[in-house]
């Protein structure tokens, strides 16, 4: 690996025992670059660890950039009955942050190709979708972004049914309500974007996504569907005991997403710390209006992506990314121009662009299972320690609590 990329990789995988107390850089002074930033980042450290040994996950990976440079740290174990520690390369199932690593990237290139409109109607491409029940003719690309389309948050479980099938059951569910008139998170509107995209370019989903990012970007472990030789680094899930009875590992803990052979808008990604560290730069630079170092260009409409568009009035989403609300897994020291996302596994990625710094957290918090209450508000309380760690001086955003 050449160029500045392969000089920014170094790793810091640190015992947070082993390190001090960092030293307090001046109020509002910028990091230096020659901070050992794994001294810096050490309360932040020794927060995850807290957290994980308190039961919060059976373990879990930090990953930071700020201004170019990177810090990764892992801690506890890759699964409850695995004593193995994680690493930089343990692969976790991503979950929802495949709405904004995947979706939400994929159509902002499919926009660029003019392959599709977002206030275009969704029955312009896919007619099918007016079938069900509401004034679906009216719902648009841009409320499947938004989550103000009307769809109900989940479909039902697609037992046995071939993916062509489970997608074109999710395309006939009816509305909840008027598009446009509430914010309902709603992983059937991931599903149905996917789907306009998959008949724009006549291709599944996962082969496009490589294709056109993940092989041009240089990701190693990014991806739909790990190999089976993988096996051994990717983080167990849960224990299924309705869909698959056994312990989910290798493929997606999202029932939904596995019904439909692994690949869908809205669960099926893994990816190790590295590879989304990575993706963290791209989108920090297309939000910033800043050239990437790297074999792609973030698409010139990415900022407009990232902000809050206030519809319906009060919500915090963006375009597919969402925003810092009140109480936020983006903690309350990130500023109110921050954007990013959480998978339901465990997974955060949050990007604040007036700061130049990605925060990423990785864990399996479902493993053995779902019901994990003291997982509760980790990825705040994680983020607000990396952003004091770095800036002691910092203050809440406005609002923030």
């Amino acid at each position: 690996m050449t160029g500045r990329y392969g000089q920014l990789r170094w790793i810091f995988l640190v015992s947070a025992a082993a390190c001090g107390h960092p030293p307090a850089p001046a109020p509002g002074a910028p990091l230096p670059l020659s901070a050992p930033l794994a001294l810096r980042l050490a309360p932040a450290a020794r927060t995850l660890d807290s957290a994980i040994a308190a039961g919060a996950a059976p373990g879990a990976v930090l990953a930071v950039s700020v201004r170019g440079q990177r810090y990764i740290y892992a801690t506890g174990h890759l699964a409850v009955d695995d004593s193995t520690r994680p690493n930089a390369r343990t692969l976790y199932d991503m979950a929802s942050l495949t709405k904004v690593i995947a979706l939400t990237t994929m159509t902002m290139m499919a926009v660029n190709d003019h392959q599709v409109v977002l206030d275009s109607p969704v029955v312009h491409y896919l007619p099918q979708f007016a079938e069900g029940r509401g004034d679906k003719a009216h719902v648009t690309l841009r409320n499947l972004l938004l989550h103000d389309s009307g769809l109900p948050p989940d479909p039902a479980r697609f037992l046995d049914t071939p993916r062509d099938t489970a997608i074109a059951e999710a395309l006939r569910i009816g509305l909840d309500t008027t598009p446009g008139a509430r914010m309902v998170y709603s992983d059937v509107g991931a599903i149905t974007l996917m789907a306009v995209l998959e008949h724009q370019y006549g291709e599944r989903f996962d082969h496009w996504f490589m294709e056109r990012f993940v092989t041009p970007m240089g990701f190693q472990r990014m991806r739909y569907l790990p190999p089976k030789d993988w096996l051994a680094e990717i983080a167990p899930t849960e224990n299924d005991t309705i869909l698959r009875h056994r312990v989910v590992h290798g493929d997606v803990h999202d029932e939904n997403a596995y019904q439909m052979a692994g690949v869908s808008g809205h669960a099926g990604l893994f990816s190790d710390a590295e590879d989304l560290l990575r993706f963290g730069e791209y989108a920090l630079a297309g939000a910033r209006g800043s050239h990437f170092d790297g074999p792609l260009q973030p698409p010139h409409q990415f900022r407009t992506w990232t902000v809050s568009q206030d519809t319906p009035k009060g919500s915090s989403r963006g375009l597919g990314w969402d925003t810092p609300s009140p109480v936020s897994s983006a903690g309350k020291y990130m500023s109110a121009r921050a954007f990013g996302h959480t998978g339901f596994t465990g997974t955060s990625i949050w990007i604040d662009p007036p700061r130049q710094i990605v925060v990423v957290l990785l864990t399996n918090r479902v493993n053995p299972t779902r019901n994990t209450p003291r997982f509760g508000q980790i990825r705040g309380v994680v983020a607000d320690a990396v952003m004091k760690s770095l800036w002691p001086d910092i203050k809440p955003r406005p609002g923030a609590h």
